[in-house]
């Protein structure tokens, strides 16, 4: 096992889920948070900033995981090592974004 390639691959399952939100809903038309929004990480961006964002966050995704090393599908370690970086930027996003948007579930009293 490899673990600069394992770190590189999870660096590169979080910029692939990052990229998601971003390049969607810059796509379709629509403002968004990015870390070029005042205040940053919380304000809206346009949604050509977001295109822009997403597609350099899916170039990162590229290269950490096409060009460094050889990602194959069929080994557990690359899949999971993916896979981690998706889930835990992807839950973190939810419970920050989920703030702004509506996606926060109010806690029972």
């Amino acid at each position: 096992m490899n673990w600069g390639q394992e770190i590189a691959y999870f660096f590169g399952g979080m910029f692939l889920a990052n990229a998601l939100p971003h390049y969607i809903s810059g796509l379709m038309g629509r403002a968004f948070q990015s870390p070029f929004a005042k205040p940053r990480g919380e304000g809206y961006s346009s949604s050509v900033t977001n295109v822009l964002w997403g597609f350099l966050n899916l170039i990162a995704a590229y290269v950490l995981l096409v060009r460094v090393g050889d990602f194959d599908l069929h080994d557990d370690a690359h899949v999971g090592a993916l896979g981690l970086g998706m889930l835990l930027i992807s839950l973190f996003s939810a419970r920050h974004f989920g703030k702004f948007n509506g996606g926060n579930a109010a806690k029972a009293s």
